[in-house]
């Protein structure tokens, strides 16, 4: 085992070690009258060791709580998710493992089966690739070639909601009054501003097309000095020289409202051989098929929108036959080879939003209110933040004996993974198993739920045929 890097002792005291991690959060989570700091340690636990149905009735059950305490907690209960973010961010950033990252912002959606769920409505599901009834989510993660963790996130509330009509609805859900139609690229630009105004270590940002084609947020980013590499469609037009831009005056004197672009634009797809590229070959990241090796091409162009002119490199990936392009405002004396590497962590996200769901149950939450989305969110980052200290810190106290990379003739061993570290976790805190007694009144439970919506629907039906 030693050779692999586990250490029994270590995993038989992971469930002290996340009892001392959740204590260094526990004031974050009461409220100015009641303590429920507990409610929170068993929730965290939950959402470690078990691998379906985290909801919070299940949680509650497997975890030996009483569900209406869980459920307040979690729904209900005014204590602030986002003080226990921010409190997360602050050690995540002091932590020294996120010096010099990339910060990603990506979306993630998750189907619902109504919409009376905050900010659900019909709307683009990525993940599904169709427009579907689900809740979005913009997300934000640091990541570096050793360690990436989500670290804050902002529900999508499509513009509907915000309609006059639907006052008493958002009431209802408790969506905050102070809240106001946001698109995705406002939420984006609210998460880096907020990430970088708490001294999170990263060094660029990354985002993919949907963000990256914004020119708006493009030169909001480049205003605040803050480097990108933003995704675009290949179809985007570039100038390869810096066009004149003037404005025709009308009779009367005033300028039209329409610029005059005097030079040629191109679309990025027709520049993918360009004799001015400058090219380097480079090793991205290891992986257990081997080190993944790709060619990085760049040139200085400029892009124009309304009048307005940013001067950018355009990046260019051929990864695997796939060849991607990316707008940046790095320096101009950035090697080729830095942009590159501050290019390729977006993965990493995809990663995250993968893991919060399958790994920490987020997509089987259950709950309508806006607070619980906050709470919900606050404890996956939690989870998150504990997985991957626990990681990292047998990585440094247990390191891998290297003469595996001989004995099975690979370039890269595997390490740890989010579900690796709940497999060592549910051996040392196992969840409890049902009595034959236990099981029967879960049953009885379920049953009487059923027969109580089969009631108020054939109630409901009666009064629509009045």
């Amino acid at each position: 085992m030693a050779r692999w890097g586990l250490c029994v002792e270590e995993s038989a005291a992971l469930g002290e070690r996340l009892q001392e991690f959740y204590q260094g959060y526990a004031g974050y989570i009461r409220t100015t009258t009641r303590d429920t700091s507990q409610y929170g340690f068993h929730y965290l636990s939950g959402m470690l060791r078990m691998d379906t149905k985290r909801n919070m009735a299940n949680i509650s059950r497997k975890t030996n709580q009483p569900e209406q305490n869980i459920h307040h907690f979690m729904s209900i209960s005014p204590w602030s998710g986002r003080d226990l973010i921010e409190a997360l961010q602050a050690d995540i950033g002091d932590s020294g493992t996120f010096a010099d990252s990339i910060l990603i912002i990506d979306e993630s959606a998750d189907e619902k089966s109504g919409q009376q769920t905050a900010g659900a409505g019909r709307q683009n599901n990525g993940r599904l690739g169709k427009v579907d009834l689900c809740q979005v989510g913009v997300f934000a993660s640091l990541a570096t070639p050793q360690a990436h963790c989500w670290v804050d996130g902002e529900l999508f509330i499509p513009e509907f909601w915000f309609a006059s009509d639907q006052a008493a609805r958002r009431k209802q859900v408790g969506i905050p009054e102070t809240r106001t139609f946001q698109t995705k690229l406002d939420l984006a630009l609210t998460l880096i501003r907020r990430c970088r105004d708490q001294t999170l270590p990263f060094t660029a940002v990354d985002m993919d097309s949907l963000y990256g084609r914004s020119f708006a947020l493009r030169q909001t980013l480049q205003k605040e000095e803050i480097e990108y590499y933003a995704d675009i469609p290949a179809s985007t037009h570039v100038h390869l020289h810096n066009p004149v831009i003037y404005y025709r005056t009308k009779k009367n004197g005033q300028p039209f409202k329409k610029p005059i672009i005097i030079g040629e634009s191109v679309a990025v797809r027709e520049l993918v051989e360009h004799i001015d590229l400058e090219s380097v070959h480079l090793t991205v990241r290891p992986s257990e098929r081997g080190h993944i090796h790709d060619r990085f091409s760049r040139l200085p162009v400029w892009t124009e929108k309304e009048g307005q002119l940013i001067q950018e490199w355009l990046l260019i990936r051929h990864a695997a036959g796939k060849v991607t392009y990316v707008l940046s405002n790095a320096a101009a004396d950035t090697p080729l080879a830095v942009m590159a590497t501050r290019k390729t962590p977006r993965y990493f996200i995809e990663r995250d939003n993968q893991d919060s769901k399958s790994e920490f149950g987020w997509d089987e939450f259950q709950a309508t209110k806006y607070i619980a989305w906050e709470h919900q969110l606050a404890f996956t980052i939690m989870a998150a933040w504990f997985v991957t200290q626990s990681r990292l810190h047998w990585a440094e106290q247990h390191p891998q004996d290297p003469e595996l990379l001989k004995e099975y003739e690979v370039e890269a061993l595997p390490q740890l993974s989010v579900g690796n570290v709940r497999e060592l976790l549910r051996a040392a805190m196992p969840l409890p198993q049902l009595s034959p007694q236990e099981a029967n009144l879960l049953v009885i439970k379920h049953l009487k739920n059923r027969v109580r919506s089969r009631k108020s629907r054939l109630r409901k039906a009666s009064r629509a045929r009045m």
